[in-house]
């Protein structure tokens, strides 16, 4: 199993390989296959549950969808995302609802969006014994306040406040900082301005690492795929052509076979 102190030691020798899941069977594979960290994302809402983005999305839905991460891959090195308000509210709320996903769920760690005003709740969770994952750049909790999903650092002013946003988490006690659609450029400068490791999704090239949504990765939803990503199966033309095949065997009475049935005696 990864450690944590692992992951951070692979800053800057070794690429940090992170990807979502959200149930058992998923958490399997990806575990299997050989990636550092699985993040149980709140995009759950997104690509899971059906809504629009993660603001829906419950302490209750993410602690179902960690547990059964953890029982899919009892190995692995969990993260699991806070969701919208459970962690804004009071540092006690956070406190506690942190602590239930490593104690109810089985989580490695969580992850916090925002930066500096978080960081002395980020240094609280710590001192708890409740690693923290920091995300900066596009957080999707205030697409609200961004108005969409923008790129984030693409000048100067903008860039400089992420290099001390970051600063701001690494000095809390972030193990690792998440992100999210940074101009490459700016990413890279955060990168290189602190000791822990960077985790890239639409943050170009020069980050410590790469997280992806697996439903993206799988080709899940033919409807959906952000620039950043890449798809390597398409798995809804396969499953759509797995079901039809099964419609067909039914309506003609070739499924079930003889192989498929029991007999008394």
């Amino acid at each position: 199993m990864i450690t944590l102190q692992k992951l951070i030691s692979m800053k800057g020798k070794e690429p940090i390989v992170m990807i979502t899941a959200y149930d058992a069977p998923f958490a399997r594979i990806v575990h299997e296959a050989g990636v550092d960290i699985i993040l149980v994302g709140d995009s759950v809402g997104n690509n899971v549950l059906g809504y629009k983005d993660t603001l829906p999305v419950t302490m209750e839905d993410m602690l179902r969808h960690v547990q059964a991460v953890r029982r899919g891959a009892p190995d692995a090195f969990i993260v699991a995302d806070m969701p919208f308000l459970s962690y804004q509210c009071s540092a006690d709320e956070a406190v506690l609802n942190a602590g239930r996903f490593l104690k109810e769920a089985g989580a490695n760690a969580v992850k916090i969006e925002g930066g500096s005003f978080f960081a002395p709740l980020v240094e609280r969770l710590v001192k708890c014994g409740i690693p923290v994952m920091g995300h900066l750049g596009l957080t999707p909790q205030s697409i609200n306040v961004f108005g969409g999903y923008k790129v984030q650092g693409k000048d100067e002013k903008s860039a400089q406040f992420l290099i001390q946003e970051a600063k701001a988490l690494e000095s809390a006690g972030v193990f690792a900082i998440v992100l999210e659609m940074v101009a490459e450029e700016t990413a890279k400068a955060i990168t290189e301005s602190v000791k822990v490791p960077t985790i890239g999704i639409g943050s170009g090239r020069f980050c410590d690492g790469q997280v992806l949504v697996l439903h993206d990765v799988l080709g899940l939803n033919p409807d959906f795929l952000p620039k950043f990503a890449k798809r390597y199966a398409n798995l809804y033309e396969e499953a759509l052509k797995a079901v039809k095949t099964y419609i067909l065997d039914v309506r003609s009475r070739t499924f079930p076979t003889e192989e498929n049935v029991f007999k008394r005696g």
